[in-house]
Parts: structure tokens; sequence; C-alpha cells
């Protein structure tokens, strides 16, 4: 070891030697046979540290700089750090910080200006203390000012505030007294600070409030740099010189005089470069191989070997291994892994709990270091690689190793996550809440209310600030990785849920309700994460199919309305949650189509209910006040089959609002029929044929795509497409599908949502398709190859007219930059500006019977699949939920080659008998299971057609004995059917 500079107090661990100044290199005996692992100067004392990581001090201990009692002239242990394996220190004036392997930090020595980071009064500390608050993040690296210090996490830019470095990749940091060095991954220099003696190397004594870099280092590649209380050193591999700047008084430059530097000098030396050859015939005592240098106070040290015997330097651009804190990497599970099961040692298991009892080394795993982005991790980048984290997480978690898997699971059971807090120093603190549940014991159930829930509770319990920089790192996660979150947390509910069915004991509810809240919290956010950005995943990935066989929906949604109309809040903190009995209804985006259509007819039973109940009480109060006009308890509807829509718009126009509600009952005039419900069907199917009529010329058809949209020449006025949105409200209500051939667009709009180009795609294919290629062309010259303008050409009565999409629309060319607004506004003209009138009247009609908030659960197609059903045949359960009657039995003769002849038929064919049945090719929301056929045997002889009673699913069939002639009656039938067929 060299030393030179200030020796007054014995900082230069000389012993009693005579001088007060060494202006040139100079051996110490002490460290002869000794490897020295990091050396941190302060003003008047020096602190060493050994490769086995013991730490000595030598100097002055007036302010307890030293760590033990007594002053040194020669360097002493520091005995209290005896249990610690430090890798680095940095030394201030007059304090100390130390890092250990596990990236703990340790402060001792003055403290008057909070510069050890320790909560307290005292003045001085004179025994090594732990630093608490650093305890979360991966410290890499400490430096110490004069009365500040600083602490490098795991491949950051730089202290946060310093913005002005932010894409410099700095690698390493180093401070005097009031100056500051950082040295880049590509070896370059900056310094900022005082610069009054030269310090920061820009040949000038100005000081620099920014970052600045030295230019007469550029030349060269620096690969350390260290900061003395007014000077800087640095080093320069291609040369073996160290350069030096600033403050010379005590001969710290190393160049033979006091005088100061204001630019890079080298120091005084035989300086010999590695060049990964020895050369023999080199005096090895005259010549020196740097490996690496040191500064502080106004001393500065060189750790060197002789040419003959010479290993490539120290480069602080690439951290030494040696020096890090444990982080979950391959070599380590190699490790790990290559113990047998069974007979794991005692250190090995202390390897797994120190680094999985620690949120700094998971924080610190698992970096992006294929290239660069590590050093951009901020609140929209983590810097984390999460196929590393799953590929290492799987290869580590595995059956063949259990001991392995346990004790990982025990420290983060016991010690990281009991340990995590609310409020995090910094956002790298952050990164283990993306890359834990990629960790295969998250998903094992066994761990579900040790591991899972309480990590989720940790995550619920997020600040506002980092919770949103983690909803920022969930938003850009590939969908696998995203979806691997959400069905983590889905299990968690199910699995709960299925323990709350088999049942909970009283004494367990609250932290149950506790457990259940908090697993479904996590959910919101992921929902609300995956919502806001567009969808990540599709929606129906947050859907718990399995909620309608654990939990009662009906009495679920009844607890939900009665919390909401005691004002219960149930978006406050968990810890108030838990008196709170857990409401699914709280959480609708785990509920799947058929979970949302119970909810709905929950909802208008529940409406109906509180209808015929008001027309009770009117009803009885009739009876005791005349002036009081009795009410009937359902929505009767006298209509007369030749004049079904103008009957149904007079008796709807006089109806309230409150009777919307009640349940629907049809008599037509000069009919018997009692309304059983297949009456009411037999309404919905012949009022809709009647609208639909192109007599009315209230919707115009599309060809291409068969569906239907609202016609803007229309003559008719706006009550009866308010007619029409009442007649789909009371359909929905009243639990009957209606053949209606809209767009996907129109559920959108009654659930307040933008139709897209996807719907005009929908509606006119080839419009769609030309709007597609307008899009996707690449070239620039779109004006002179498509030819238009802000504009739409209509049919008018046969004649064309032009209608401008936006305000001087004829004179504005589409191009390149305006596109993609031509197209929106197209969009937006077809499905809003065009029929804004009659849409208004159709959603006012729909909202009138079926508004509420229970609707705007839904998604566009499932509301589309309430009103027209949905096309999701499962034939064979359509065969198992017929009844029979007469004669007819599952296992008649003529049932079973009906079913075979059935199953036999093409898919079009089994459509059409659904139509020729139920009136409908589609089915209802709820599935086959909710379709009853009823097929009764007939007297007729086998020459009879099988007859069908649309209004009730009804299917007559005569007793056929063979399956062709079966099969050819059955299918003359079905193409013989023309409309409706009602019966």
């Amino acid at each position: 070891m060299l030393c030179w500079g200030n020796a007054s107090f014995g900082q230069l661990g000389l012993g009693g030697i005579d001088e007060e100044i060494v202006l040139e290199p100079r051996k110490s005996d002490f460290f002869i046979h000794k490897k020295v692992r990091d050396v941190g100067c302060g003003l008047r004392h020096t602190v060493f540290v050994l490769d086995d990581g013991t730490v000595y001090t030598c100097g002055c201990n007036d302010l307890g700089q030293l760590g033990h009692e007594k002053s040194r002239k020669k360097p002493e242990q520091v005995v209290a750090l005896d249990a610690q394996n430090i890798v680095a220190v940095s030394c201030g004036e007059a304090h100390t910080l130390a890092l250990n392997d596990k990236g703990q930090v340790y402060a001792w020595g003055l403290d008057s200006d909070g510069q050890l980071g320790l909560l307290g009064s005292e003045e001085c500390i004179r025994v090594p203390r732990n630093i608490k608050s650093l305890s979360d993040i991966h410290i890499v690296q400490v430096a110490c000012g004069y009365y500040h210090s600083l602490a490098l996490s795991k491949d950051r830019y730089v202290p946060n505030l310093l913005k002005s470095l932010r894409s410099q990749k700095i690698v390493y940091i180093c401070c005097g007294e009031d100056h500051t060095a950082a040295l880049t991954k590509e070896g370059g220099v900056f310094t900022f600070g005082a610069g009054g003696y030269g310090q920061l190397g820009h040949n000038s004594t100005s000081h620099e409030i920014n970052p600045r870099k030295v230019f007469e280092l550029m030349g060269s590649i620096v690969t350390q740099i260290a900061c003395g209380r007014q000077h800087t050193s640095a080093f320069v591999p291609s040369s073996g010189r160290i350069y030096s700047f600033g403050l010379g008084g005590n001969g710290q430059l190393g160049t033979g005089s006091t005088s100061n530097r204001k630019s890079p000098f080298t120091v005084k030396g035989n300086w010999f470069p590695y060049n990964g050859q020895c050369l023999p015939d080199i005096d090895s005592e005259e010549y020196f191989c740097v490996k690496r240098i040191f500064s502080g106070g106004d001393q500065s040290f060189s750790h060197y070997s002789s040419p003959q015997n010479c290993g490539p330097p120290d480069d602080f651009r690439y951290p030494d291994p040696s020096k890090q804190i444990w982080t979950v990497n391959e070599a380590l599970i190699q490790k790990w892994l290559s113990y047998p099961s069974g007979r794991f040692p005692v250190e090995i298991a202390n390897e797994i709990d120190g680094t999985f009892s620690s949120s700094g080394c998971l924080n610190g795993s698992f970096l992006a270091v294929s290239n660069d982005d590590h050093y951009r991790t901020g609140t929209k980048f983590s810097g984390v690689d999460m196929n590393t984290a799953r590929l290492l997480f799987h290869k580590l978690i595995q059956p063949d190793h259990p001991q392995i898997s346990q004790q990982v699971a025990a420290s983060l059971e016991k010690n990281l996550i009991p340990k995590l807090t609310s409020s995090l120093p910094d956002v790298e603190a952050l990164r283990f809440y993306l890359t834990l549940p990629e960790c295969p014991l998250m998903s094992d159930s066994n761990n579900f209310t040790t591991i899972a829930i309480p990590f989720g509770t940790a995550l619920v319990n997020l600040e506002k600030a980092p919770l949103k920089v983690l909803e920022n790192w969930w938003s850009v996660l590939e969908p696998p990785l995203f979806l691997k979150i959400v069905e983590l947390f889905k299990e968690v509910v199910v699995h709960l849920l299925k323990l709350y069915k088999i049942g909970i004991p009283p004494s367990e509810r609250r932290i149950f309700n506790n457990f259940l809240h908090t697993a479904l919290k996590v959910l919101e956010i992921l929902h609300r994460v995956n919502e806001k950005t567009g969808q990540i995943i599709q929606y129906d990935k947050f859907y718990i199919h399995e909620v309608q066989e654990l939990i009662d929906i009906r009495n679920d949604y009844i607890n939900w309305v009665q919390q909401q109309a005691y004002g219960m809040d149930v978006n406050h903190g968990l810890t108030e949650l838990a008196d709170i009995p857990v409401t699914i209804c709280t959480y609708p985006f785990v509920f799947d189509a058929q979970a949302k259509t119970t909810l709905l007819q929950t909802d208008a039973v529940l409406q109906m209910q509180m209808a015929i109940d008001q027309a009770h009480r009117q009803n009885v109060s009739s009876l005791f006040l005349p002036v009081i006009e009795s009410v009937n308890p359902c929505l009767i509807l006298v209509v007369r089959r030749e004049n079904i829509v103008g009957d149904a718009m007079e008796v709807l126009r006089k109806t309230k609002n409150i009777d919307y509600k009640k349940p629907l009952k049809v008599i037509f005039v000069g009919e018997d029929a009692v309304d059983a419900g297949g009456v009411r069907k037999e309404f919905f199917l012949l009022i809709m044929r009647e609208l639909l009529d192109p007599k009315y010329g209230m919707f115009r058809y599309y060809e291409d795509s068969r569906l239907i949209w609202f016609s803007d020449k229309t003559f008719e006025d706006s009550d009866l497409f308010h007619l029409i949105g009442v007649i789909c409200g009371l359909a929905i209500y009243n639990f009957t599908i209606v053949d209606l051939h809209f767009p996907l667009a129109l559920y959108k709009k009654l659930l307040k949502k933008k139709p897209s180009l996807d719907d005009l795609k929908e509606l006119m294919p080839d419009v769609g398709r030309s709007m597609q290629q307008l899009l996707d062309y690449p070239e620039d010259d779109i004006e002179e190859t498509f030819c238009l303008n802000f504009t739409i050409t209509v049919e008018n009565f046969g004649a064309t007219e032009v209608k401008e999409l936006v305000l001087n629309g004829a004179d504005t060319a589409v191009n390149k930059q305006n596109r993609q607004e031509f197209v929106d506004a197209y969009v937006d003209y077809i499905f809003n500006k065009s029929v804004a009138s009659l849409f208004d009247a159709f959603h006012a009609g729909f909202h009138k019977v079926c508004g509420g908030k229970v609707l705007l659960l839904f998604q566009p197609n499932e509301l589309q699949a309430m009103v027209i059903g949905n096309t999701n045949y499962d034939w064979k359960e359509l065969e198992k939920n017929t009844e029979y009657k007469g004669e007819y039995w599952a296992e008649h003769p003529t049932i079973k080659i009906f079913w075979e002849v059935f199953h036999e038929l093409p898919l079009e064919k089994k459509k059409q008998f659904l139509l020729f049945l139920t009136g409908s090719d589609r089915i209802p929301i709820l599935g086959m299971k909710s379709l009853k056929l009823v097929i009764q045997s007939t007297g007729g002889g086998e020459e009879y057609l099988p007859v069908s009673h649309t209004c009730f699913n009804l299917l007559d069939l005569p007793k056929y004995t063979e399956k062709e002639t079966l099969r050819t009656k059955l299918i003359q039938a079905i193409d013989h059917n023309e409309g409706f067929s009602l019966i």
C-alpha cells in the first residue's frame, strides 16, 4: 500500500513518524501480506476494510470517528463490526458509513447535521449503528461528503434529485467536503459543487451548480475516481497513471509539491500499465501497477502490485461480485440445488433465509441487464426482466427440493412480508411487488393465508404515490404476466368462498372478511389498471365463474342494496372493512354474464315486488279513502292483434314509470288465454315483427351484414322509437328474448360507450374495410390516391346528398396526418350525429324500464345476449332439459329416434328448428339449461307433420316409428315454417 498527504493525526497509518506531511507516495508496512478491499478517508481519520470483511481505523478519535475508544496512529480493528462482512466504506469530515454484504448500512462518528441518517439527538455516535430507513433498498455503494452522505442503490442513476445526470448512466460516485465526482459507464467523469481549489478539474476555481464533464479527461477512459476533502483523483488504466487535481497544500496530490492544481495532473511515480503480460526484467521495486486508488481528508492511498505479479486493476464501472448483496440469480440457485434434498448445510439455509427475508435482496434481483434499460428505472419503468423472474423462480421452487421451498416460504411469511410498510423510500423498493407473484409458492393454496393474502394486504395498504407507480408498471406488462397476477387473486377468492360455503366459525368471521376484502381489493386495483390502459387482457378474464355456485347471488345483491341504503362505505381501509359483511356486488367486475343476468333478474323482482307492494298498499287505502284510486299489481296490456302497435303505444303512453316495474300481463282482445308467459312471449314476437316492417321505414336494412340501423330518412315520429326502447326494456325485465338484428354498437351506446371502426365493419363491411385500408396505407400520397375530404355522401329518396363531417369539411382534404380524425368523424356520423334524435328516444324508452346500476355492470355483448340471446349452443344440454307429456318419456322409441335425427342435423338446421319451435334461433343468456322444451304426443298418424306452439316452446310430435320418416317430416316442417309460425 502506498500513501501520501497529511499525517498529523496518524491518519496515514504509518505509525509514529516525525513528518506531518508526506509529499510523495510511501509504502505502509502494516499492509504487508494483507489484502485491502476498501479504504475510506476522513479529515483526520482513515478506515480500512480487509478482504475478510474486517474493519480497521486509525487517526483522530475525538468525535467517535474510529468506532472504538482509543486514538491510534496504526490501524486498530473495529470490534463492534465483527459479526458483519463489510464490503465498502466511506468517510466524511468526522463520520463513517460502512456497507455489509446484505446491503445494510452502518454509521458512526459525528452526527451534528444528520449525516449518519439515524433517528435521535446525539451529537456523536461512538459505536457503529444500522441505518434502519435504508433496510428495504438494495444499497451497493455509500459515499460521504463533509457533513452529508449519499447511498447508491443498485442500477439507479444517482440520488433522485440529480435529474441532470439521469441519462448519463452513472455507476459510481464519491464526495469531498463540498464537491462530488461521478463516474459513467463509458468512463467519463462529471464533477459539481465547490471548485475554489480546482478540485472540479475544469481549469478554473469556479463553483458548479450542475454536473459538468471533466473535458481534460475525455480522451481517456477513467475506471476509478476518489475524492479527498478538497481534491480529486482519477485512474486511467491505459497508461497506468493516477491523475489528481485540487488542493495540494498537504501534499495530497502526490505531485512532489504543495501547489494546487485546477486540472488533472499526473501523480509522481513509476506507473506501469497492466496489459495482461508481466515483464520479468523490470525492477519491481521501481515500478508500480495500480490495483486501486483511495482519497479522503488531505491524504491519498494507492493499492499496488509489482509488474512481475500484477493483475488487472479494479474497474469501478463493473461491480465486484464479492461486494454485492445476495440476489436471486442462476449461479446462486444452481449452488442451492446442488445439495441433495434433506442434507442442507446450515450456511445454505442461512443464505436462502437472508435472501428471501430481505426486500432489498429481492428488489435487486431479476434486473434487465441485457441492455441499459435498468438505468431508466422510474415511475414508468421498473428495470425488471419479468421473464427472468419467472424462469428463476420456477427453477428454484421444485417438488424435488421441498426443503428449499419450505425455507423460502418461511422467510417470506415470517420475515419479509410482516416488515413491509405503506410508505417506501424509493420506487426501487416496489420491484418485488412486481416479481413475487411469479413465485410458484404464491399460487399454492396452502400458502394463500400465510403468504398471498398478507402480500395482498401490504399491496392494498400502499400509499397513493407508490401504488400509482406500481399501477404504471403493471400497465406495461405483457398480457400473460398481467394475467398471472389476476389469476392468482381470483384463485384466492375462490379458495376463500369455498371455505365460506363449508362454514366459518363466528370467531373467525372477522379475519375471513378481511382476507376476502383484501383479495377482491387487489383485483379491483388490477381491473382499474386494465380498464385505464385499454384492456391489457380481455375484461372476461376477471370473471370468477364459480361465484354462482359458491354464494347466493340474490342474497348478496339484497345485502349490497341494504349497505347502500344505510350508507356503508366500502371504499375505506381494510381494518374498517373487516367489520362489514363481504358483498361480492361491491366488486361487480368478477361476475360473468350469467351472474349479471341473475343480478338483473333479482333487481327486476325487487322492483316488481316494490311496485306490487305499493299497489296493494294503495288498494288497502282505497277501501277507507274512496278518493284513492285502486290499481292493478301488474302492468296490463290489452291489445288487438290487428292493431298491436297502436294499442300498445296508447297503453304505454299513459303508463306511469313505476308501473313499468310491475310484471307484464298481456291480453289479446277476444281471446280467453291466461298469460302464464306464453301470451307475453307471443306479444313480443308479434310487435317486434310489426315495428320492423319496412312499411314504417324506421330502420335501414344492410344486406351485406343482415343487420339494421336507425334510418335518418324515416317519417315516423320519435314515439315509435321510444316504444321500441320500452319493448326491449320490458323484454329484458320480463325475461323474454326478442329477435332484433342490431349491431353491437346499439348496446355500446346504451351503456355509454363509444362505437368504433370495428362497429362500422360489422354494420357496413365494405365501408369498414375501406376505412381500414385508408389507415393502413403506408405512402404519403393519400390525397392523390384516395381523393377524399371530410364529407359523406348519403342517399335521400333516390337522390344523393353530401354532408360535411366537420366545419368546412368540403374544403378539408384527408391526408396522412388527419386520416384518423376522418375515420373517427365518419364513424361518429353513422352511429351518432345522423340518428341522434331517434336513438335518444329509443334510449329514453329503454332506460325508463331497464335503467339502473345493475345494467351498467354489463359489457355490450352481454347486454346484446340479454336482449336477443346468444349462440352458445349445447345440444346435449337441450336434450337433457326437455320435458315430455302424454304418452312420451325419455326412453320412448319415438323420442329416442327423434334425438338421433336431431343430433345428426347440420348446425343450420338445428338453428332453424329453434326458430321453428321458440320463435328465435338464439338461446337465452343463461344457456340451454334455461330453455325448457316440451314434447307431447298427438293422436294423428305418421302422415302428419310436427307442429310447434311457439309461445310455450311446445312440440306436437306424431308417434313416428321409422327414423327416416321422422327425419323427412321434421325437415319438411322446419323448411315450411314461415315468419314466426305462431299457434
